[in-house]
């Protein structure tokens, strides 16, 4: 299964008998799934099947949802002004207009577009069939079509994502590969700086063996980057397979970057005080940083 970018934009339109229909879906990244649906009032009943629809697609993003329906003009010139309503809401306007002293006319336009200001005229409710029931049909095909259209723009980019990434991994581990070659080679160091601090504590009086071996435990602990490295190279080869798992690959590749950031973030800790090739492990391990990051940036968009 392809990894999905949660960023992507679908629009369709398809022609009805009552008018035009246009649906767009725009999903960008976030860290739940976060719908947004923007509607006439006239669909709202259907919005609990599209939420039912995209939820099916879609695990995590922030998803916009905008519904746009043009009558036909066939379908405007059969309905009729509800005038018991419209003449109630010019009634409050002016008598709220009046209270509060504001100079302000009524918007026709604004008052045609209120819910239930337009009825159909007796000629469209003998020929036309239910206008509600084949509309809300209409918007979930309409939904179905844009869906999948998201759904290849989502996987389109989710391919260039996982390319990205893939080539960040193994940028990271020739990087820890070169790190390893020059920890074999400054193991001299290592143990140079181990003797110095045995000798100095040797040098005070009356020192505790047990305490003296276990200083020497940590300071070679501290001085070495073995572990890291391996832990490092290991969390690279995960980083690909999780790619190519199924699931929730942007949570649980997160969580795989603070562990690797842990781990770059102790070898540069080890490196100091070992003079050119502390400096030159130093350098591998920000160029290291460096990867992750660019790794993090790209996994945020991750589904």
């Amino acid at each position: 299964m392809s990894i999905r970018s949660m960023t992507g934009f679908a629009r369709v339109s398809r022609s009805t008998p009552f008018g035009e229909l246009t649906l767009s879906i725009k999903t960008v990244n976030h860290r739940g799934l976060d719908m947004h649906f923007h509607m006439p009032p006239d669909f709202d009943a259907v919005e609990p099947a599209l939420r039912s629809a995209v939820r099916k697609r879609v695990v995590r993003g922030h998803v916009q949802l905008q519904v746009f329906f043009k009558r036909t003009a066939a379908s405007a010139a059969a309905s009729i002004i509800n005038e018991p309503l419209l003449r109630s809401w010019l009634e409050a306007f002016r008598a709220a207009a009046e209270r509060f002293e504001i100079d302000s006319k009524p918007d026709l336009n604004q008052a045609l577009r209120m819910p239930g200001m337009l009825e159909a005229g007796p000629g469209l409710i003998e020929s036309a069939p239910a206008e509600p029931e084949s509309l809300e049909a209409e918007v979930l095909a309409l939904a179905a079509l844009a869906i999948d259209e998201l759904d290849s723009f989502r996987v389109r980019e989710g391919e260039a994502i996982e390319k990205e990434i893939r080539m960040r991994a193994a940028c990271l581990r020739d990087l820890v590969v070169g790190m390893e070659e020059i920890r074999s080679r400054a193991l001299p160091s290592f143990q140079r700086r181990l003797r110095d601090r045995l000798t100095e504590m040797l040098e005070i009086a009356q020192i505790d063996p047990a305490r003296l071996a276990q200083e020497a435990a940590i300071l070679a602990e501290r001085s070495d980057i073995a572990e890291e490295l391996v832990r490092l190279k290991t969390h690279a080869d995960q980083t690909d397979s999780l790619l190519s798992a199924e699931g929730e690959t942007g949570k649980k590749l997160d969580f795989l970057l603070q562990e690797m950031n842990r781990e770059a973030n102790t070898i540069l800790s080890k490196t100091g005080g070992l003079g050119e090739t502390g400096l030159t492990l130093t350098d591998l391990g920000l160029a290291a940083k460096a990867e992750i990051d660019r790794i993090r940036e790209q996994s945020l968009n991750i589904e």
